[in-house]
């Protein structure tokens, strides 16, 4: 709809250049066209008249009427008024709506997708170090970066769905001496316990394994457990595959997938992080200080220089996802976008200047970065901190177990992620209207469930005839449904231009109180046959819309609840 008004709006403009009104050569705005905030004020309203005031030296009111005088006839609007400073309100015929109902019934599964240009984008989430089960604090970030992946998808782009793995460093060192001294009998609780180990039940379970000569398979390798307590580096091996194995397990019953497993071991061992300071110390953006090698981040607008490797010769942790990165250039990723804890955002200037610093032609928003807000897990009305497996956070697997991967994933996905979240498994356990996920499912099933009983009552739904028949589609709660379902395609653009998936989450409930609303309000199997067969019309579009919006967040769409 918007993109008609659009339209309509350019061969306006066309018109008065044609009769000198505007400027032959005009430098066309980038106008707006909204849904109007209220029902009295049409369904779209435009900005352009306000825009074009300066150029056209006129008043905003008068170019507006002048504007609208030059529109195109078309039968898809019903009036056109003008408002305040010069706002163009856009009232659209009845006929409209129905065209695009019946868009909906062509384009079914594809109804609110896109059309794009099928360039890559690379989209990193979770990336947790295999020290550990997954935390609610990577369920979010799963849930944001699949939802993340499905809308690019929806709207053209090739997404390319990534998983770094932090396999190296001082954290999967303290995994293995943890993992060592299970394996020994020693417990936290004892004095000789290392300093930093993880305490998690999780890791008794891995020492057992470990002792048995387990063998675990992660992303295609097979690893043998040597049953040996002295040889850490098998013990780290092993310890690394289980975790990443075990987290692995629980992505699959959250429904998410990965196409790449990226190891940041093998930045090391493939050469990847020397070559990177070779590059950059060529580029000359390097110097040495008291015995270390910084990089110049404050040419590339950091609030300060940063140390790349320290005088021991050991690397800082940012140059590895520098190397990291330019890995992700190199393999095609014409867009990157990384999904992270809020805790991270100190690091990025540093990795964005790193970048720009090798000189290679990446753009200086490359990559884009969303970054999510912890999440607090309340049960009975109190906070729950900890889950016994893992000692000293909840796990996303308790929560699947305890509310089921639909509801996890849309509380989790629920709130904007730069906003905090609370979890309220309470809530999200029940069935009843204010649990928002159990709503908009069971706005679905009350569509299938009246299908099912329309011929159990002897009623038959031909759907030619409905849709010869949306005219009679003419209450108020019909109009909303109506208008709402019009609404997908612009929020699936909206929700993916913007990284913002929450979007769909709520208005899927919008819709889906639109739905229920006028179910509760009107009968849909009539002896009118010609009624029965357009409202049965416009609920099975209900249906595909309803579908096709839990899709993207990843939920099902159930037939019975």
């Amino acid at each position: 709809m918007k993109e008609q008004l659009r339209e309509l709006i350019l061969q306006a403009i066309q018109a008065l250049q044609g009769d000198a009104t505007l400027p032959a050569d005009l430098a066309l705005p980038g106008f707006v066209i909204e849904r109007a905030r209220s029902r009295d004020h049409g369904d779209f309203a435009c900005n352009v008249a306000m825009l074009l005031a300066k150029p056209a030296r006129a008043k905003p009111r008068d170019l507006a009427e002048k504007l609208v005088a030059a529109l195109p006839a078309n039968d898809l609007v019903a009036r056109v008024e003008i408002a305040g400073p010069g706002f163009i309100n856009f009232f659209l015929a009845a006929s409209a709506y129905h065209a695009e109902l019946r868009r909906i019934l062509s384009e079914g599964d594809a109804y609110g997708r896109h059309a794009g240009s099928g360039k890559t984008v690379g989209v990193e989430f979770v990336s947790a170090n295999p020290t550990g089960p997954l935390h609610v604090g990577h369920g979010r970030a799963a849930a944001i970066g699949d939802c993340l992946s499905r809308l690019l998808e929806a709207t053209g782009w090739n997404v390319k769905r990534e998983f770094y793995y932090n396999d190296a460093g001082v954290q999967i060192a303290n995994l293995a001496v943890s993992v060592q001294a299970r394996a020994r009998g020693i417990t936290p609780e004892d004095s000789n316990w290392p300093e930093n180990g993880y305490r998690g039940d999780y890791i008794a379970e891995v020492a057992r394994a470990f002792l048995d000569r387990d063998a675990v398979v992660a992303d295609g390798e097979t690893v043998t457990a040597s049953g040996d307590v002295d040889d850490l580096d098998a013990i780290r091996r092993f310890a690394v595959a289980s975790l990443r194995r075990e987290q692995d397990l629980d992505l699959q019953a959250f429904g998410v997938a990965f196409d790449t497993y990226f190891l940041e071991s093998s930045l090391y061992s493939d050469g990847k992080v020397e070559e990177t300071v070779r590059e950059l110390v060529a580029h000359g953006h390097t110097y040495e200080e008291g015995g270390a090698l910084w990089l110049r981040t404050t040419d590339f607008g950091d609030d300060k220089d940063r140390v790349m490797r320290k005088s021991d010769g050991t690397y800082t942790y940012f140059l590895p996802d520098v190397a990291y990165h330019l890995s992700k250039w190199q393999r095609g990723y014409e867009r990157a976008i990384t999904e992270l804890g809020s805790d991270h955002h100190g690091s990025l200037a540093r990795v964005k200047a790193g970048l720009q610093a090798l000189d290679v032609g990446i753009p200086k928003n490359w990559p884009e970065y969303v970054l999510h807000q912890m999440v607090t897990v309340m049960k009975g009305g109190e906070e729950v901190k900890i889950s016994k497996r893992a000692g000293s956070y909840v796990t996303l697997r308790d929560l699947i177990d305890e509310v089921g991967r639909d509801a996890t994933r849309y509380f989790l996905i629920s709130r904007k992620s730069d906003s905090q979240l609370v979890f309220d498994i309470d809530l999200a356990r029940s069935q009843s209207n204010d649990n928002p996920v159990y709503y908009i499912q069971y706005a679905h099933a009350r569509v299938c469930s009246v299908l099912r009983q329309a011929p159990e009552k002897g009623f038959s739904f031909d759907l030619a005839d409905g849709l010869a028949q949306l005219a009679r589609l003419d209450n108020e709660h019909e109009q909303i449904l109506l208008t709402e379902l019009s609404k997908f395609p612009e929020i699936v653009e909206t929700a993916a231009l913007n990284l913002e998936p929450h979007l769909v989450a709520g208005w899927l409930r919008e819709l889906a109180n639109a739905f229920h609303t006028y179910y509760n309000s009107h009968q849909f199997l009539v002896d009118d046959g010609a009624l029965r067969n357009a409202r049965l019309a416009l609920v099975v579009a209900t249906q595909q819309v309803l579908k096709n919006g839990l899709g993207l967040l990843g939920l099902g769409a159930p037939e019975k609840m």
